[in-house]
């Protein structure tokens, strides 16, 4: 039967070093034999599954670890620190990871018994261990890489029986709140899609409440049961990361950049980006574009 080192070495095989994002679709691998240091990154929708070594997030005010013979689902576009703690060249971090795509995880849902979505609050992150039912399909999901000419119709049928498997195990809730419209999960996945696409302007709760379909009150609650911070710091979070990636990517000036995800005072964006990110931008930009592919903080990192 395979086991996490069967999955460890065909990662290796399939990506010698660093990350690389495959043919097959929304899978990504990541062979790292060195540690890396905490760095602010944004955590989309996904499915982590760690075959060797170990990594640390830092979401809120809680901090997930996740390691060999685990995997760690995230349910929403999520602002973390992260770290790689667990590599050495004797022994990479190995990590395999899925884009979660809630049309299939929908289709999927439609065949299984009907299972009312929990009242309370599923979190954002969470982490269990693998079994061999996830490690059978991953390894034949990797192994259509020889084969590139059959990805096109045998993957979407692994990706099915892999995320059949998590629906029916331990965090299967999650990613059932994940899909159904009606759950706490998606209700506040609502009001974080309002914000991002208004980061740049204020927003009040009693907004965001009403975007969710809940009081103010509960809102709240549910909201820091989910993320583990406040509406808020979850804006103030995707505003410094979108100005990040302006600073990165479109190589614009720091009070332009500042200015663009809705800070009036340079000084005051130049203070909250080097509390957050540990620099002032221009010198954390010129940090960044030293790194090494695997810590790319536009990735999404696994």
């Amino acid at each position: 039967m395979a086991d996490r080192e069967d999955l460890a070495t065909a990662i290796g095989r399939f990506c010698p070093d660093g990350r690389q994002t495959t043919e097959l679709p929304r899978v990504t691998l990541i062979n790292t034999g060195e540690p890396t240091l905490p760095s602010p990154t944004l955590y989309k929708p996904l499915v982590c599954f760690v075959a060797q070594g170990a990594k640390r997030v830092v979401v809120g005010e809680r901090v997930v670890q996740y390691d060999a013979g685990t995997y760690l689902v995230v349910s929403l576009d999520m602002p973390v620190s992260a770290e790689i703690h667990g590599a050495s060249e004797q022994k990479p971090y190995r990590a395999v990871s899925l884009q979660l795509d809630r049309a299939l995880l929908a289709e999927i849902l439609l065949d299984l018994p009907d299972e009312a979505a929990p009242a309370k609050s599923a979190e954002a992150l969470a982490v269990s261990r693998m079994t061999a039912e996830f490690i059978d399909p991953i390894l034949r999901l990797l192994a259509l890489l020889d084969r590139p000419e059959d990805i096109r119709m045998l993957a979407p049928l692994v990706e099915r029986e892999l995320l059949y498997r998590l629906l029916q195990g331990e965090q299967g809730h999650i990613l059932r709140q994940f899909v159904h419209a009606d759950s706490r999960l998606s209700q506040v996945g609502r009001a974080i899609a309002y914000m991002r696409e208004r980061f740049d302007s204020p927003v009040s709760i009693d907004t965001l409440a009403r975007v969710a379909g809940m009081s103010p009150a509960t809102f709240h609650r549910h909201f820091k049961a989910v993320t583990a911070m406040s509406p808020l710091q979850y804006q103030k979070r995707i505003r410094l990361h979108e100005a990040r990636r302006l600073l990165l990517a479109d190589r614009v000036e720091a009070a332009r950049a500042g200015f663009s995800v809705g800070y009036e005072s340079p000084s005051q964006f130049s203070r909250e980006y080097a509390r957050l990110f540990g620099a002032p931008p221009a010198r954390d930009v010129a940090r960044l574009r030293s790194l090494p592919v695997v810590e790319a903080p536009e990735a999404v990192r696994v």
